[in-house]
């Protein structure tokens, strides 16, 4: 059942991407940052815990997670070490997916040979 609630949840938030995409001007990366700041914020105002306890990898897969993830990295490190923790706090954090995503986004440059338009 938690595979189907995810799937739906994380479907639910690709449809509301999709409309913003349809029927504003707004460009993908804004949009991209948009679900990033959103999920900062619903994390900062204690929203998004429960929301991705309740939908599992439905919520925490998407860039909501990702903003949730940064937040809770430099709220730790803010905790921990003060103002300096500000601005390394959400790289400590985030550190293994942007390395992974960066790495195998190299990888896969190398296999299928992109070329620039």
């Amino acid at each position: 059942m938690s595979y189907l609630l995810a799937f739906l949840v994380g479907g639910f938030i690709c449809i509301l991407v999709q409309i913003l995409m349809d029927n504003t001007k707004l460009l993908p990366g804004r949009i991209m940052v948009i679900l990033v700041c959103t999920g900062a914020v619903l994390g900062a105002i204690g929203l998004y815990e429960p929301f991705a306890d309740w939908a599992g990898a439905g919520a925490t897969v998407p860039l909501l997670g990702f903003g949730n993830v940064l937040f809770q990295g430099m709220k730790e490190a803010i905790d921990k070490e003060g103002m300096i923790g500000l601005f390394k706090g959400g790289f400590t954090a985030c550190a293994v997916g942007v390395s992974s995503a960066l790495i195998f986004g190299y990888l896969a440059s190398l296999i299928f040979k992109p070329k620039m338009k």
